[in-house]
């Protein structure tokens, strides 16, 4: 399970959509999740999935490497669906006890699903294609207008950029430590919740000891090299937008009218 979470890692590929600028897989990303709720319909979900499916395409990252991620998310994924179908009012198709099925649950919480599953890979294809650093440099560049109502943009890109890059990490000490642990005759799988539970103790404990280790000799490396935050820092390599950036927005802006269009014919 730990090995099929995806975010925050970075697939090394050459594509278009690795070469595009920071700032458009970041609109991009936000415009999607907007059309998302936007959509109404079969028709617009169609759309709103081929365009996802286009996206992966030419990013050259492979379907299935993409799908693990949402191993992470299938609890959730259950108790939204859950929800819309035991909580939703309408035309009750199953009763059992005090909680109904109707029709409207149904198809509520079938949209529920493919929206969240949209929504994931859409984020995924941003994570995937874009190293920290350009992540952080786009979200600097992107929101850098906010500095002039003193919001600290430079400290909070590289505060998200960190936790970002150390998911990966903690998610393979986690792993080492699960195996130390079953070597030493540990069980994580069999028992009752509590008894699960009580079983994550030792592995918890070790995870926050060398989280906090990491943190501090992060702390004390940053604080060697004289880092001072974002003022008066510059790069080695500024963003600047291309042709294929503009292109890009002019796509995504037809795909954002498209679902908006669809939505009320």
């Amino acid at each position: 399970m730990l090995r099929d979470i995806t975010i925050g890692q970075y697939y090394a590929v050459e594509s278009r959509i690795h070469r595009l600028d920071p700032r458009v897989k970041l609109m991009g990303t936000l415009i999607y999740i907007i059309s998302l709720f936007i959509a109404k319909g079969i028709v617009g979900y169609v759309v709103a999935g081929l365009f996802l499916g286009v996206i992966i395409r030419i990013s050259k990252v492979p379907l299935r490497y993409m799908m693990r991620g949402l191993k992470s998310i299938i609890f959730i994924l259950l108790l939204s669906v859950s929800f819309n179908i035991f909580l939703t009012e309408g035309t009750v198709l199953v009763q059992i006890g005090f909680l109904h099925i109707t029709k409207e649950g149904l198809i509520l919480a079938a949209w529920m699903a493919v929206r969240l599953v949209f929504l994931i890979l859409g984020s995924t294809v941003m994570t995937l294609t874009t190293t920290p650093n350009n992540l952080t440099d786009g979200l600097e560049k992107g929101l850098g207008f906010l500095k002039k109502i003193h919001v600290p943009v430079h400290e909070m890109s590289m505060m998200m950029s960190i936790a970002l890059r150390f998911i990966p990490i903690l998610i393979e000490e986690t792993d080492k430590i699960m195996k130390a642990q079953m070597a030493r005759g540990a069980d994580f799988e069999t028992g009752t919740i509590i008894q699960k539970v009580k079983a994550m103790v030792p592995l918890l404990v070790p995870l926050f000891v060398s989280a906090f280790r990491r943190a501090s000799d992060l702390a004390m490396a940053m604080e060697a090299r004289c880092y001072h935050g974002g003022e008066g820092r510059t790069k080695m390599k500024p963003l600047c937008y291309r042709k294929q950036d503009l292109a890009a927005y002019s796509i995504l802006v037809l795909y954002l009218v498209s679902v908006v269009v669809l939505r009320f014919i």
